[in-house]
């Protein structure tokens, strides 16, 4: 039987600032990140430049057209909330542009920090299923850590061993997996799994480990259901 949510506002808090808030980021997906000429991406883009279809206000100029124009792989992307993360906390709200000097050390920051809040979006999930309650208390201290992680300075942040703590948030997780639903991690840890897939009419409410990527990047329509902690995908 899925997991169902018992407060549904305590639910929306919980994830308010694991969603990318673009108004308060400096475009550090269109900047940071390399993508290759393929059937997301109209041409490459190498780390640290650019996006030439990035305007001054941080606002992608075709926005609207991503689809359209070949850029599918942007609709499909998800920072967690890295974005505004290190735009307005780790750096303060200075940007790259006014501040060159610390334009590289961010942009490598922010693939970390991506990382961490996505960590934070499956431990956040896992402390709302009932059937892992046994290990709620597991779970809030390696969420707490990793928040605090996520609260440190850039240099603290650039010199963290990810890996080794993914290991650890991972431990964590397989075992509310194993408590709640045993196939639940394997079916949705790939976000290819759901690539294209047509979800049209399917109700995902009963879902654990779904990302707003993974719907991003499959086909739903209007009767389509989803997790209250997700956004309709504008291209259903």
């Amino acid at each position: 039987m899925a997991e169902k949510f018992e407060n549904i506002g305590l639910v929306e808090d919980r994830y308010k600032n694991l969603k990318a808030d673009c108004e308060s980021c400096f475009g550090l997906c269109c900047v940071a990140l390399p993508f290759a000429a393929s059937a997301d991406f109209a041409n490459d883009k190498i780390a640290g430049k650019p996006c030439y279809n990035l305007q001054s206000d941080y606002r992608c100029g075709v926005h609207n057209n991503l689809r359209e124009l070949g850029f599918k792989g942007c609709t499909v992307f998800d920072c967690f909330g890295a974005g505004q993360k290190v735009s307005q906390v780790t750096f303060n709200g200075n940007d790259w542009r006014q501040n060159p000097e610390l334009a590289n050390e961010m942009y490598e920051v922010f693939p970390k920090m991506k990382q961490l809040h996505e960590m934070l979006w499956y431990l956040n999930e896992s402390l709302i299923l009932t059937a892992a309650s046994e290990i709620h208390h597991d779970i809030k201290t390696i969420l707490e850590e990793t928040e605090r992680l996520t609260q440190m300075d850039a240099k603290f942040i650039l010199n963290l061993d990810i890996i080794l703590h993914r290991t650890k948030v991972n431990s964590v997780l397989l075992r509310a997996s194993e408590q709640s639903r045993a196939e639940a991690l394997n079916k949705f840890k790939n976000n290819k799994k759901l690539r294209d897939a047509n979800l049209s009419g399917a109700d995902l409410t009963g879902c654990i480990f779904l990302t707003q990527a993974q719907i991003n990047s499959a086909k739903g329509d209007y009767h389509t259901k989803i997790p209250v902690t997700l956004r309709r995908p504008s291209h259903w």
